[in-house]
């Protein structure tokens, strides 16, 4: 007799999911239990879909561990009031560490938040009518656009289109108004909750995450290539003809796990705005029925499309969302850079963009960059909009009041000029230590005064006014998108780096591992090495990434060593 074959055995998280689909866990009885230092670890899965993850600091686990909750906002597109921003502040301040940081998908994260504190941390962010839910777990995140107002004309209408596509794709549960908002636990007998089923996600969501962007070539600010869904603006004379659809971008992989790559999306047809969310809502549900649901890092959608092929998926969009995807349109990227400093907008007013290393705002001496946008915002009150590369604009600022604004950020150590090299202005760090339970090295405590030492060298060697884009993540999980960097360290171990080399300008080019294991006090020397190759052999013109492609990714590094 034939047996037949066991069912795959499914992850903790998609049995955590299936039992409790109102995402509740037991969230509130702990938030009301004083003696409760910290969350269940069922719960820890929970808390993410609210936006929140709890994290220990880990500079002080030989004592203790000391518990404390980061909490995420969701901002579609990375817009906010000045209204908003005060109050995220204001937060910050009073229950968080002080700092907010910007992060790579245009939100704000509340750092050092203590359990008693959380509840009035919620409440305080919706008071000002802003969300938390789905800024993590196994659902859409934050739905990422171009927040530039003088890229295009057509900002404002695909702001509104990343507005209510995020709307559309957010799970229903009642759990986070009830247990943040109201303050009690969600009835779970009542026929509401008892039997709930979100009606796109189902019982069990998705397997993994799932990122959602849009962007407006010839500026990829948005790194549309490493996100799951991602649309392609078509401007056809000054109007919105529609979007190429791209899917399958990711950056996560796990070190010595081949089944995990970081990939770039593919481009799979062109869609009219009408489209718009019944694709997103067809590629969504496609993660959810056949990601792979046994193993967490091998569970994103690019593993799908890389396992069953464009064109199968092509065919499954196309039946999901009931409509014909015609041929992908031209288009083209040049940059994916941030535009700071005073611009002017299409309106006749102003934006000004400020670099934010790292994303972390706050007052350090006599660069006061937190209070400096506070006093701005008390008194003009400017739409905020957060980058994609953890920076800041300020939008719609009338021209008479620019002399004003950089008389107040000048008074707090801030220029308006922004007088970074190029170099430190194009780079990215994740947060890694003491706080992201993931990490495995050093990253943005480290970046700033090695970005200094790098400074130095492309200084020693005559490249002080070259742009090269320098990212660093304490894992390879790849929260500050390294893999697209010209030149990127990813944490191996603690002090231990891999050197990855060759991302482009464009960002539209994933880099390549150049060195597996590096320690920190080594890396500077090693890239000297390519560096100075780099300098006597490069072409008119030719960025530091493009030379890799071209030279580097063809010879083993010891032969760069010996060559001239």
């Amino acid at each position: 007799m034939i047996q037949s074959a066991e069912p795959p055995k499914l992850t903790r998280n998609e049995g955590l999911k299936a039992n409790n689909t109102t995402l509740a866990g037991t969230i509130a009885q702990t938030l009301a239990d004083p003696n409760a230092s910290h969350f269940t670890d069922d719960d820890y899965e929970f808390l993410k879909f609210h936006g929140i993850y709890q994290q220990d600091d880990r500079d002080k686990r030989k004592i203790a561990k000391q518990y404390m909750l980061m909490v995420r906002t969701k901002f579609p597109g990375g817009v906010l009031s000045g209204i908003q921003y005060l109050a995220c502040d204001d937060l910050a301040n009073r229950y968080g560490n002080s700092t907010l940081r910007i992060t790579t998908r245009q939100d704000f994260q509340f750092h050092g938040i203590l359990k008693a504190n959380v509840r009035q941390t919620m409440k305080g962010l919706n008071d000002a009518l802003i969300s938390t839910i789905a800024a993590c777990g196994d659902v859409e995140r934050n739905v990422m656009a171009p927040p530039t107002p003088a890229t295009s004309p057509l900002v404002d209408e695909v702001l509104v289109h990343a507005r209510n596509l995020s709307n559309a794709l957010a799970p229903k549960t009642r759990a986070y108004h009830s247990i943040w908002i109201e303050g009690k636990e969600l009835d779970l007998k009542a026929e509401e909750t008892a039997n709930f089923v979100d009606p796109l996600y189902g019982k069990t969501y998705l397997p993994r995450k799932f990122k959602t962007a849009f962007v407006i070539p010839p500026v990829n600010d948005i790194d549309i290539f490493t996100n799951d869904l991602g649309f392609i603006v078509i401007d056809e004379d000054g109007k919105l003809a529609g979007y190429n659809l791209v899917a399958g971008g990711g950056m996560g992989m796990s070190h010595g796990n081949a089944q995990t790559f970081p990939r770039l999306a593919d481009v799979i047809g062109f869609l009219t705005p009408e489209h718009l969310e019944a694709v997103a809502k067809a590629v969504l549900t496609i993660h959810r029925d056949f990601g792979d649901r046994t193993n967490r890092k091998h569970a994103r959608l690019k593993y799908v499309i890389e396992e069953r092929g464009v064109d199968w998926f092509r065919s499954e969009v196309e039946q999901r969302a009931g409509c014909k995807l015609a041929p992908a349109r031209d288009f083209q990227f040049t940059t994916q850079n941030d535009q700071l400093g005073w611009h002017k907008q299409t309106n006749g007013n102003y934006f000004l963009g400020l670099f934010v290393e790292n994303g972390r705002i706050r007052d350090e001496a006599d660069y006061r960059l937190k209070t400096g946008l506070r006093r701005v915002v008390e008194c003009f009150q400017p739409e905020v909009r957060l980058t994609a590369s953890q920076n800041l604009l300020f939008v719609d600022v009338k021209p008479e009041n620019r002399g004003e604004i950089e008389r107040i950020l000048s008074e707090h150590g801030v220029s308006v000029n922004n007088p970074f090299s190029r170099t430190r202005l194009a780079s990215m760090a994740c947060p890694a230590l003491p706080t992201c339970g993931l990490a495995l090295a050093e990253s943005e405590r480290m970046m700033p005064a090695f970005l200094t030492r790098i400074e130095g060298l492309l200084g020693e060697l005559g490249l002080q006014q070259e742009e090269i884009v320098v990212r660093m993540t304490g894992c390879p999980n790849g929260c500050a998108r390294p893999y697209m960097a010209e030149i990127a360290f990813v944490g191996k171990s603690p002090n231990k780096y891999q050197i990855y080399l060759g991302g482009n300008e464009a960002s539209t080019r994933l880099n390549r591992l150049y060195k597996d294991s590096v320690k920190t006090d080594e890396l500077v020397n090693e890239l000297r090495v390519v560096l100075s190759r780099y300098v006597s052999e490069k072409l008119p013109g030719e960025r530091f990434g493009d030379f890799c492609a071209r030279v580097v990714w063809n010879q083993a590094p010891s032969q760069l060593a010996t060559s001239h």
